[in-house]
Parts: structure tokens; sequence; C-alpha cells
């Protein structure tokens, strides 16, 4: 059993800046891509960052130059690091990672949601 926990959210000024945990635990062999979505309310999921196992990184237009990715593969771990929050940034927050179990099988994980909320 894999299992995802997610740390960090709460609420924030706008300015402020958050960081965001995932840590994955279980029967893992590897870890593929690390990303982090988020939904805000009555709208669809949408990616925010992504990691790949080798360090690369993609970001959606909307917090580039704002939010860094990071994983710590050591740890299972990934992390966002959000800077110079706006209101638009308010949502759920969820981790997603693409595990290689010990069967030599790679599964999609999810985290279990943190909320964000950017508000003065």
């Amino acid at each position: 059993q894999v299992q995802l926990v997610e740390s960090g959210g709460g609420l924030v000024q706008p300015g402020g800046s958050l960081r965001l945990s995932c840590a994955a635990s279980g029967s893992i062999f590897s870890i593929n891509r690390m990303a982090w979505y988020r939904q805000a309310p009555g709208k669809e999921r949408e990616l925010v960052a992504a990691i790949t196992s080798g360090g690369d990184t993609a970001y959606t237009d909307s917090v580039k130059g704002r939010c860094t990715i990071i994983r710590d593969t050591a740890k299972s771990t990934v992390y966002l690091q959000m800077n110079s929050l706006k209101p638009e940034d308010t949502a759920v927050y969820y981790c997603q990672m693409l595990i290689v179990r010990l069967n030599r099988v790679q599964y999609t994980y999810w985290g279990q949601g943190t909320q964000v909320t950017v508000s003065s």
C-alpha cells in the first residue's frame, strides 16, 4: 500500500508565501513524476507544477516566477514553494505522484488535498 500525506496549506494575505509538502510512504520502488494540481470552486482541476525524476520542471503560466517545485527523492517528498500569492491562487491543492511499486508496476497516487486561501 502507498499513501501520500500533504501539509502546509492555510490562510495567507496577498503577497505572502506558503510551502506545501507531500510525503509518500509504503511499498515504493521508485517515483517518477511528481506534481501539484489545484482546484478552485466551480473550476476544473489544473496542473500547477511538475517535476520528473531527472529534475526537469514545468509550470502553468499563471505561477511562473512565483512558485517552485522541489523534490527530495531520498525522502519521497515533493514541495511547492509559493511566493507573491494572489487571491486567484485560492484553491485546494493536490499532490500527485507516479509511483513504481515493488512489483515494478507504475500507479498514480493522489494526496488528500490541502486548502490554500489567499485573502486580506
